[in-house]
Protein backbone atom coordinates (compact mmCIF):
# COMPACT_ATOMS: atom_id res chain seq x y z
CA UNK A 1 0.00 0.00 0.00
CA UNK A 2 0.95 3.57 -0.14
CA UNK A 3 0.30 6.62 1.07
CA UNK A 4 0.31 10.61 0.58
CA UNK A 5 -0.14 13.35 2.22
CA UNK A 6 -1.65 16.97 1.32
CA UNK A 7 -2.72 20.08 2.83
CA UNK A 8 -5.23 19.29 5.92
CA UNK A 9 -7.71 21.86 6.45
CA UNK A 10 -9.62 20.67 9.26
CA UNK A 11 -12.69 22.86 8.68
CA UNK A 12 -15.28 21.96 10.94
CA UNK A 13 -15.59 19.71 14.55
CA UNK A 14 -19.25 18.91 15.50
CA UNK A 15 -19.62 16.65 18.78
CA UNK A 16 -23.02 17.66 18.57
CA UNK A 17 -25.85 14.66 19.21
CA UNK A 18 -23.05 11.96 20.06
CA UNK A 19 -21.61 12.63 16.22
CA UNK A 20 -17.85 13.09 15.85
CA UNK A 21 -17.39 14.22 13.14
CA UNK A 22 -14.87 16.54 11.07
CA UNK A 23 -14.68 17.94 7.56
CA UNK A 24 -11.16 18.27 5.70
CA UNK A 25 -8.90 17.88 2.96
CA UNK A 26 -7.89 14.10 2.29
CA UNK A 27 -5.69 15.12 -0.74
CA UNK A 28 -4.76 17.30 -3.31
CA UNK A 29 -3.47 18.08 -6.82
CA UNK A 30 0.16 18.78 -5.55
CA UNK A 31 3.35 17.21 -5.58
CA UNK A 32 4.21 15.31 -2.59
CA UNK A 33 7.88 15.02 -1.03
CA UNK A 34 8.25 11.95 -3.19
CA UNK A 35 7.76 13.67 -6.05
CA UNK A 36 4.51 11.85 -6.67
CA UNK A 37 0.97 13.59 -8.12
CA UNK A 38 -1.91 11.91 -6.91
CA UNK A 39 -5.34 12.80 -9.10
CA UNK A 40 -7.87 13.25 -6.95
CA UNK A 41 -11.10 12.19 -9.46
CA UNK A 42 -8.60 9.05 -10.03
CA UNK A 43 -10.27 7.60 -6.95
CA UNK A 44 -11.96 4.69 -6.85
CA UNK A 45 -13.77 3.71 -3.24
CA UNK A 46 -17.04 2.39 -1.95
CA UNK A 47 -18.02 4.58 1.18
CA UNK A 48 -17.73 4.13 3.77
CA UNK A 49 -14.33 3.44 4.47
CA UNK A 50 -12.33 3.27 7.34
CA UNK A 51 -10.82 5.84 9.05
CA UNK A 52 -7.64 5.05 11.04
CA UNK A 53 -4.70 6.70 13.45
CA UNK A 54 -1.38 7.18 11.84
CA UNK A 55 -2.25 4.45 9.49
CA UNK A 56 -2.38 1.53 11.82
CA UNK A 57 -4.98 -1.11 10.53
CA UNK A 58 -5.19 -2.66 14.21
CA UNK A 59 -5.96 1.18 15.24
CA UNK A 60 -9.31 2.17 13.45
CA UNK A 61 -10.93 5.13 14.83
CA UNK A 62 -13.96 5.73 12.53
CA UNK A 63 -15.06 6.06 8.69
CA UNK A 64 -14.92 8.60 5.65
CA UNK A 65 -18.66 9.30 5.03
CA UNK A 66 -18.36 11.61 2.19
CA UNK A 67 -15.73 12.32 -0.54
CA UNK A 68 -15.99 15.23 -2.79
CA UNK A 69 -13.56 15.20 -5.37
CA UNK A 70 -12.50 17.84 -7.72
CA UNK A 71 -10.00 18.64 -10.04
CA UNK A 72 -7.79 20.13 -7.56
CA UNK A 73 -8.53 17.93 -4.38
CA UNK A 74 -10.52 15.68 -2.73
CA UNK A 75 -12.71 17.01 0.64
CA UNK A 76 -14.26 14.06 3.02
CA UNK A 77 -16.49 13.71 5.89
CA UNK A 78 -15.12 11.51 8.57
CA UNK A 79 -16.95 9.96 11.62
CA UNK A 80 -14.75 9.41 14.72
CA UNK A 81 -16.81 6.10 16.90
CA UNK A 82 -18.07 7.33 20.28
CA UNK A 83 -17.83 4.44 21.80
CA UNK A 84 -20.36 3.80 24.92
CA UNK A 85 -19.16 0.80 26.79
CA UNK A 86 -16.16 1.82 29.47
CA UNK A 87 -13.02 -0.08 28.26
CA UNK A 88 -9.81 0.26 26.54
CA UNK A 89 -11.72 1.30 23.07
CA UNK A 90 -13.69 3.39 24.42
CA UNK A 91 -10.68 5.30 26.24
CA UNK A 92 -8.85 5.27 22.93
CA UNK A 93 -11.29 6.68 21.13
CA UNK A 94 -11.81 9.13 23.68
CA UNK A 95 -8.62 10.28 23.55
CA UNK A 96 -8.08 10.21 19.45
CA UNK A 97 -11.44 12.54 19.50
CA UNK A 98 -9.26 15.18 22.09
CA UNK A 99 -6.75 15.34 20.17
CA UNK A 100 -7.71 16.03 16.90
CA UNK A 101 -10.26 18.63 18.60
CA UNK A 102 -7.11 20.22 20.26
CA UNK A 103 -5.00 20.28 17.53
CA UNK A 104 -2.28 17.52 18.55
CA UNK A 105 -2.83 15.26 15.42
CA UNK A 106 -3.53 17.61 12.48
CA UNK A 107 -3.34 16.16 9.51
CA UNK A 108 -4.95 13.29 6.76
CA UNK A 109 -3.06 11.19 4.65
CA UNK A 110 -4.71 8.59 2.07
CA UNK A 111 -3.93 4.92 2.23
CA UNK A 112 -4.12 3.54 -1.20
CA UNK A 113 -2.83 1.40 -4.14
CA UNK A 114 -2.53 2.50 -7.43
CA UNK A 115 -3.98 1.09 -10.15
CA UNK A 116 -2.48 3.32 -13.01
CA UNK A 117 0.73 5.48 -13.16
CA UNK A 118 2.85 7.20 -15.28
CA UNK A 119 6.33 8.48 -14.49
CA UNK A 120 6.83 12.26 -14.26
CA UNK A 121 9.68 13.47 -17.05
CA UNK A 122 12.23 15.05 -14.95
CA UNK A 123 11.55 13.56 -11.57
CA UNK A 124 12.13 10.07 -9.71
CA UNK A 125 7.99 10.72 -9.42
CA UNK A 126 5.16 9.23 -10.90
CA UNK A 127 1.38 11.18 -11.60
CA UNK A 128 -0.87 8.40 -9.60
CA UNK A 129 -4.09 8.59 -12.63
CA UNK A 130 -6.35 5.92 -11.25
CA UNK A 131 -6.12 4.59 -7.47
CA UNK A 132 -7.94 2.12 -5.24
CA UNK A 133 -8.12 4.63 -1.93
CA UNK A 134 -7.99 1.88 0.99
CA UNK A 135 -8.11 4.11 3.89
CA UNK A 136 -7.59 7.46 5.10
CA UNK A 137 -5.60 8.48 8.22
CA UNK A 138 -5.47 10.93 10.99
CA UNK A 139 -1.95 11.53 11.45
CA UNK A 140 0.63 13.96 13.46
CA UNK A 141 3.39 14.78 11.31
CA UNK A 142 2.02 14.68 7.68
CA UNK A 143 4.81 14.83 4.98
CA UNK A 144 3.62 17.70 3.17
CA UNK A 145 5.32 21.15 5.05
CA UNK A 146 1.96 22.71 4.07
CA UNK A 147 -0.51 20.56 6.35
CA UNK A 148 -1.74 22.14 9.32
CA UNK A 149 -5.24 22.72 10.57
CA UNK A 150 -6.00 26.23 9.36
CA UNK A 151 -9.62 26.60 10.90
CA UNK A 152 -11.58 24.43 13.81
CA UNK A 153 -15.47 25.31 13.92
CA UNK A 154 -18.41 24.01 16.37
CA UNK A 155 -15.71 23.29 19.32
CA UNK A 156 -18.38 23.77 22.52
CA UNK A 157 -17.08 25.95 25.14
CA UNK A 158 -16.61 22.88 27.65
CA UNK A 159 -14.46 21.42 25.12
CA UNK A 160 -11.92 23.99 24.40
CA UNK A 161 -11.52 25.14 28.32
CA UNK A 162 -10.84 21.35 28.63
CA UNK A 163 -8.33 21.56 25.54
CA UNK A 164 -6.38 24.43 27.47
CA UNK A 165 -7.06 26.39 23.99
CA UNK A 166 -8.88 30.00 23.96
CA UNK A 167 -10.96 31.08 21.60
CA UNK A 168 -8.30 33.09 19.93
CA UNK A 169 -6.41 30.33 19.04
CA UNK A 170 -9.45 28.72 17.35
CA UNK A 171 -10.24 31.26 15.27
CA UNK A 172 -6.91 31.86 14.27
CA UNK A 173 -6.08 31.21 10.39
CA UNK A 174 -2.72 29.75 9.97
CA UNK A 175 -2.03 30.25 6.44
CA UNK A 176 0.23 27.58 4.43
CA UNK A 177 3.90 28.03 4.30
CA UNK A 178 4.99 29.53 1.24
CA UNK A 179 8.36 28.34 -0.54
CA UNK A 180 8.77 25.44 1.44
CA UNK A 181 10.94 22.91 0.19
CA UNK A 182 10.11 19.34 -0.36
CA UNK A 183 12.05 16.42 1.41
CA UNK A 184 15.01 14.43 -0.75
CA UNK A 185 13.35 11.87 -2.89
CA UNK A 186 13.45 8.60 -2.19
CA UNK A 187 12.71 7.41 -5.39
CA UNK A 188 9.36 5.22 -6.07
CA UNK A 189 6.14 4.61 -3.83
CA UNK A 190 6.53 4.78 -0.20
CA UNK A 191 5.28 1.03 1.12
CA UNK A 192 3.86 0.53 4.25
CA UNK A 193 5.34 -2.06 6.46
CA UNK A 194 2.87 -5.38 7.10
Amino acid sequence: MNRAWSTLTLKAVDDANGKRRFTGIASTISTDRMDDVVLPKGAQYKLPFPLLSQHNSREPIGWVKAVRATDNQIEVDCEVHNETTPGKLKDRLDEMWQMLKAGLVGGLSIGFNPIKSARIEGTYGYEIQTWDWLELSAVTIPANADCSITSIKSIDSAALAASGRKQSDVDRQKPPRSGAQPAANRGGFFVLPE
